[in-house]
């Protein structure tokens, strides 16, 4: 789907359907260890489902961010894929919004 640099500070992805969801994970992955000061908003207007080897990388994900002490922010995430997070119990960890403006607008007002 595509990955931007949104700002200086802020990467945004707009994410594919399953299989391709993981693999654009793994390159979003790749993008914020080489610059290493970057938030991320990934926008799941497209993903109907997520399986548990995309999860594993979102988490990962997540971890390499709150390492470095930046955000990661999740939107238009479908009910479906909700449930999965409530289900595996990490739904608490993820920020959730339900627009990607809202995102982007809520990190840029914290710089």
């Amino acid at each position: 789907m595509g990955i931007q640099n949104w700002s200086e500070n802020i990467v945004l992805v707009d994410l594919p359907q399953e299989p391709q969801l993981g693999e654009e994970l793994r390159a979003v992955t790749e993008i914020v260890r080489g610059r290493g000061d970057s938030e991320v908003v990934l926008d799941f207007s497209e993903v109907d489902i997520i399986t548990s080897s995309s999860l594993s990388k979102l988490l990962k994900l997540r971890k390499l961010l709150g390492d470095c002490g930046q955000k990661m922010v999740l939107c238009n995430v479908a009910a479906a894929t909700k449930g999965i997070f409530t289900v595996t119990g990490i739904d608490s960890i993820f920020d959730m919004v339900d627009d990607k403006f809202v995102a982007l607008a809520g990190l840029q007002l914290v710089k």
